[in-house]
């Protein structure tokens, strides 16, 4: 059945507050990196391998959901449900005081591992519900996703005179409430078309799509840069003091602030893309942030903090106003069927990317001038633009 217009609108509110609440686990780590640091006596290096373990759960995850179909087999609502609560679990575990950087690995691992029936998931019920206008609805659930990755940032800048164990404790509570919330009030969706059976070949054959593939090799160059940045962004702030001995900046807070107006500009891109073009609307911003990438050294060079901040909002606006618009094009151009099979995929390898940028950061802010590290993140934008521009042609008379 059809759901009103009103329904509609409050189912749609329900996918993004869920999402909010259970995406919150994503950097829950980050968010006390300064506490875990001393608590554990873990090393710099720390933030890239625990951001790493994350994403490599999340990746391991999603080939193992796309394979089995999972999302396309079961009700996505319960199977949100269920990863809502594991990763809560393995989340809160990270305070207990035994830990040492393995354990810590490990649990942020298999949170990573959970958070794939999390994201893409939430994303497929989207993609159930609302066959017309799902680039403004998956805006809005992305953005959920920014504001809920940035969360943690504003929690410890909140709670500066609390222990460090509440931020996580207060992260997976809000993923049992958000996987609640999916599971009592989201059914099952009426574009929804079940897969009845294992198809094992349903990973590969999604591919022969050549729309499909220029939207997920778009999708790509985009997660190349936007994960390293999310996860540098402190670093950065912390950067930009050191070069400038006069600065000082709240960290946490203008962590999450930086992240978490990605949030804004999801919403955003979803209603221009109504008018512009889903495609248009994903190229430009993919081309604004690659351009970010390319003059951050001049940011860091600026003495007025403020124009370095703007420059750092501009940035974290753009980084991820694309995604929710790759993922509206990539549903839109995969066999209903399998739709969440496909969004699982390109999350899968879209993260595997995520790695590689990250650890090359990693290893590079020891032996590099940090204030040109990030002009590497352009290479993905840059490929990623390519790929779009070769491909424009064949996708272009679809205005989504």
């Amino acid at each position: 059945m059809i759901p009103s217009v009103k329904q509609s609108n409050l189912i749609l509110s329900i996918i993004v507050i869920a999402q909010f609440c259970c995406i919150s686990l994503w950097f829950a780590g980050n968010g006390v990196m300064g506490d875990l640091m001393v608590v554990f006596n873990l090393k710099s290096s720390a933030l890239g391998h625990l951001t790493s373990a994350v994403q490599l759960g999340f990746i391991l995850g999603t080939l193992i959901f796309a394979i089995l179909t999972i999302a396309d087999r079961f009700s996505p609502s319960k199977v949100f449900f269920s990863c809502a609560l594991l990763g809560s679990l393995f989340n809160a575990l990270v305070i207990w005081e035994g830990n040492n950087l393995a354990s810590i690995l490990l649990l942020r691992f298999i949170t990573g591992f959970f958070l794939a029936g999390i994201y893409p998931v939430g994303m497929k019920i989207a993609a159930d519900y609302y066959e017309k206008g799902l680039g403004k609805s998956l805006g809005f659930i992305v953005g959920a996703l920014v504001v809920g990755t940035a969360f943690p940032h504003l929690a410890k800048g909140m709670t500066g005179g609390f222990h460090w164990k509440y931020v996580l404790l207060l992260s997976s509570f809000l993923a049992v409430l958000g996987g609640f919330l999916m599971l009592t009030m989201v059914p099952d969706g009426p574009y929804r078309k079940p897969g009845n059976k294992l198809d094992l070949s349903a990973f590969f054959n999604v591919f022969q799509n050549r729309r499909f593939r220029s939207a997920a090799y778009g999708y790509f160059g985009h997660m190349w840069e936007l994960y390293a940045f999310w996860a540098f962004v402190p670093v950065i702030l912390k950067t930009y003091s050191i070069v400038h001995a006069g600065a000082a900046f709240n960290i946490p807070l203008w962590s999450f602030l930086i992240i978490g107006i990605g949030g804004l500009a999801c919403a955003f891109s979803g209603y221009l893309s109504q008018t512009a073009g889903t495609k248009q609307v994903a190229y430009t911003a993919l081309l604004l942030s690659c351009a970010c990438c390319l003059v951050s050294p001049l940011m860091f060079a600026t003495t007025s903090e403020s124009l370095f901040i703007g420059f750092l909002l501009f940035w974290g606006m753009v980084v991820i106003a694309d995604s929710p618009l790759f993922s509206t094009l990539v549903a839109q151009n995969a066999p209903a069927e399998i739709t969440g099979t496909a969004l699982t995929i390109v999350n899968s390898i879209g993260f595997a990317i995520t790695i590689i940028s990250i650890q090359l950061l990693n290893v590079l802010q020891d032996s590099m001038n940090a204030t040109y590290m990030y002009t590497l993140l352009a290479l993905g934008p840059i490929l990623g633009l390519i790929a779009l521009y070769e491909k424009k042609k064949i996708i272009a008379p679809n205005k989504t």
